[in-house]
């Protein structure tokens, strides 16, 4: 069994900053990729920001310059550091990995629980 868990998020005023965490745990062999989408209501889910398992990295234009993902290979975990946050951020967060597990002969995609996070005042 593979289980990605979030943690972070919340409310926080515009301008401000918040930390998105993820966590994999299970019979892992190797993540591919781990990355971040988020959907706000009445939007299709969205890719936010992803990295491989060698560094690179892709953003979307609207988060470019205020958003910054992190891993750390050995403890299987992805960060999304937030910044200068703007009302239209408001969506629930989804992590996601790209995982080959063990017993399996290829990749598959799991998704974490979800977090929330409002930008208001």
């Amino acid at each position: 069994q593979v289980q990605l868990v979030q943690s972070g998020g919340g409310l926080v005023q515009p301008g401000g900053s918040l930390r998105l965490s993820c966590v994999a745990s299970g019979s892992i062999i190797r993540i591919n990729r781990m990355g971040w989408y988020r959907q706000a209501p009445g939007n299709e889910r969205e890719l936010v920001a992803d990295i491989i398992s060698d560094g690179p990295t892709a953003y979307a234009d609207s988060v470019k310059g205020r958003f910054t993902i992190s891993r750390d290979n050995a403890k299987n975990t992805a960060d999304l550091e937030m910044n200068s946050l703007k009302p239209e951020d408001t969506a629930v967060y989804y992590c996601y990995a790209i995982i080959v597990r063990v017993g399996a002969t290829s990749e598959f995609r799991y998704w974490g629980q979800g977090t929330q996070v409002t930008v208001s005042s």
